[in-house]
């Protein structure tokens, strides 16, 4: 018999919430499952009787939920900071070796904890009960996926104690539970999942709730957020008792010897846990220590992610492919027999460039010993097995066109000099002329240039703006209707288009939207920029550019190179007929919280970068490509190149990450 009184059903849910934390916070069950789905039977029993009586942390909540139509956005107080990487011992002495100069010589403990290879999320709890589970996002801002976090097993929606309480963790899917699910999705036909990683975070993304509560996913918790405790393992050690879920096997070390131990220890264990790891976290134990170093820009100078070596295997050469970029780069690809590699699919890896093919001395059928470096990109790093195959040579004309390929001084890479000829530099050209950050016409893409280009419909650029409903009919893929939204979208690009935005579609080499608005504003439109070339040596033209403020010899000397070449005069000859001469509108900025100040934005972030460029001019600021003594700030996102960090230190900017932006973007001015 179920519960007959409120305090009665209160008490149930209270006892089947801890049966749930046993089996799946402590995995030390007390019951059987049949006696487990009777006391559920009796929950959902009692709530249908007593609809009133339902609270929030009820574990029938895990199910049934309706759909959202979005994620709200949730700022936190505190942000989630990265942890910088380091993949080898040296680095990790370095690390070391920083904290204890830091802490005036004194070894802190340190906490060593496997880094979870899933989707970092925080949970808030009021007065013990969850009201808050968010994405981490940009590491300030984040999304509110609460409704799909309570369908996380392990995740407690109501702690044994009524705390306020911020923790921070990993949602992640165990290796068998995937693979049963692969195997089911197999069974059906349907598309099978790539890797645990990747599908735990499409699924805390799911709009709908109810489908998140069939995917068997987990969580494991790592931080405290403002801590109770003076220590850190302390504080995990209190989240536990309150019903939260830690890893079982984090550990401490009080020396370098014995924090190098607890490093090895992990070579050949890793694969023996139920979940995907790739490496460790370490962090200084003491919170009070941490205070004492402090953090930088992008990471804390406490803690330290330690990656485990890129998972190596072998497989065969098949052959090389020469990719032709829409700037005439002549690049090298492998083709590979496909094989695993961390959870992923490998057919192709980068070859970098021909000195490296020539390096390696690679041929047809040789066995090759492949990585993800980084656990992203697919590289070879050496022949393990040479075959009787011919070697490759570095080719000497263009794949596409036949030209004869070049160097250029002081370069690496292999050249195709036929920009406007060259068959795959045009189709390049076309696509990127088209896209969404350059000219924005709707509709054209890789697949509609390469049917228009083939079916002799489009030769250049310029082609583009003479199209008529009756070009494209009768191709595939163009009806009536489609034929002219294409038309109207041109038309409509043509409309939209500034100086700036065409002057960077046009791809300059070393010019794209950020350098592209400097020249615009001083010229103010191509047929301007055309005459003042003309009207100039080509030293003195260079001359001009350079002093432009963001302009510097390199710069210069690709757009004046350009502006010559037989065959682009011929394109925007074209253009200009056919009236593509857009003017850069002037603008004039109110005060606002970036007045004054110059900007350079670089690595991956989490908006387009075009995006996080157009906030910084509409606050006033100016965007600028590279790091010079007037730059403000360097905006570093992640895998911001070392070249620019270094320009940044030489002259004195200083380097913020994207929540520093937003503070500032909305700060009074």
């Amino acid at each position: 018999m179920g519960p007959q009184t409120n305090d009665a059903y209160l008490a149930l849910v209270d006892e089947v919430t801890e049966h749930d934390r046993r089996y799946y916070v402590d995995a030390a069950p007390l019951i059987s499952d049949g006696e487990y789905d009777a006391l559920m039977r009796q929950l959902r029993e009692a709530e249908g009787a007593h609809p009133t009586w339902t609270v929030a942390w009820s574990p029938t909540k895990r199910v049934g939920h309706e759909p959202v139509s979005d994620f709200p956005k949730v700022t936190r107080p505190v942000a989630m900071l990265s942890l910088d990487n380091t993949y080898s011992e040296e680095e990790l002495r370095a690390f070391f070796d920083r904290v204890v100069k830091g802490l005036d010589g004194d070894v802190p403990t340190f906490s060593v904890e496997p880094k979870i290879d899933g989707f970092g999320i925080e949970l808030v709890y009021k007065a013990g009960v969850l009201t808050l589970g968010a994405t981490r996002g940009d590491g300030r801002i984040g999304e509110d996926v609460t409704a799909n976090v309570k369908m996380v097993r392990g995740v407690a929606m109501k702690l044994r104690q009524p705390v306020d309480l911020t923790v921070r963790g990993e949602i992640y899917m165990r290796k068998d539970d995937f693979a049963r699910m692969n195997e089911e999705r197999g069974r059906l036909g349907e598309e099978l999942f790539k890797n645990p990683r990747n599908t735990a975070a499409g699924s805390i993304k799911q709009q709908d709730p109810r489908e998140v509560a069939k995917r068997p996913m987990h969580a494991i918790l790592y931080e405290v957020v403002g801590p109770t405790t003076p220590g850190h393992l302390a504080s995990l050690a209190y989240i536990k008792a309150l019903g939260l879920p830690i890893s079982a096997h984090n550990t401490h070390a009080q020396t370098w010897e014995e924090l190098v131990a607890a490093v090895h220890s992990w070579q050949d264990r890793r694969d023996a846990l139920p979940y995907e790891v790739d490496g460790l976290v370490v962090k200084v134990d003491d919170f009070a220590l941490r205070g004492a170093l402090g953090t930088t820009a992008k990471f804390p100078r406490w803690a330290i992610a330690y990656k485990f070596p890129a998972r190596q295997v072998t497989t065969t050469l098949l052959g090389l492919e020469l990719n032709v970029g829409r700037t005439g780069t002549v690049t090298p690809v492998a083709i590979l027999e496909p094989v695993e590699v961390s959870g992923t699919t490998v057919s192709r890896a980068s070859l970098h460039n021909w000195d490296q093919v020539a390096r390696l001395a690679l041929g047809t059928g040789d066995r090759v010993l492949l990585q993800k470096a980084g656990e992203i990109i697919p590289e070879i790093l050496s022949v393990t097995e040479t075959s009787s195959g011919d070697r490759f040579t570095t080719p000497t004309v263009c794949p596409s066109c036949g030209a004869a390929l070049a160097r250029e001084e002081g370069r690496v890479a292999l050249l195709c000099p036929n920009r406007i000829g060259c068959p795959a530099q045009r189709l390049g050209a076309i696509e990127f002329f088209a896209s969404r950050h350059q000219m924005n016409i709707d509709g054209l893409g890789e697949k509609v240039v390469l049917q228009l280009v083939e079916a002799g419909k489009v030769g250049d650029v310029a082609d583009l703006f003479t199209l008529t409903t009756a070009d494209l009919a009768g191709l595939e893929r163009f009806a009536e209707l489609s034929a002219a939204n294409l038309v109207a979208a041109i038309a409509t690009a043509k409309a939209a288009a500034t100086f700036s935005r065409l002057l960077s579609a046009l791809g300059i080499s070393n010019v794209g939207s950020v350098l592209a608005k400097p020249i615009a504003a001083k010229y103010g439109t191509l047929s301007a920029l055309r005459a003042a070339c003309a009207a100039k040596t080509p030293e003195d033209f260079v001359e001009e550019l350079c002093a432009i403020d963001g302009i510097g010899e390199t710069i210069a000397e690709s757009v004046d190179r350009f502006l010559r070449d037989e065959h682009v005069v011929g394109v925007l000859d074209k253009l200009a007929a056919r009236g593509v001469d857009p003017a850069e509108p002037v603008v004039v900025t109110a005060d606002g919280p970036l007045t004054g100040k110059t900007l350079v934005v670089t690595g991956t972030l989490t908006a387009p970068r075009a995006d996080v460029q157009k906030r910084i001019e509409q606050a006033g600021g100016k965007v600028s490509g590279s790091v010079s003594k007037k730059t403000t700030y360097l905006v570093a996102g992640a895998d911001t190149g070392k070249a620019k960090l270094e320009a940044a230190a030489k002259h004195g900017v200083t380097v913020i990450d994207e929540a520093e932006l937003d503070a500032l973007l909305t700060a009074a001015p």
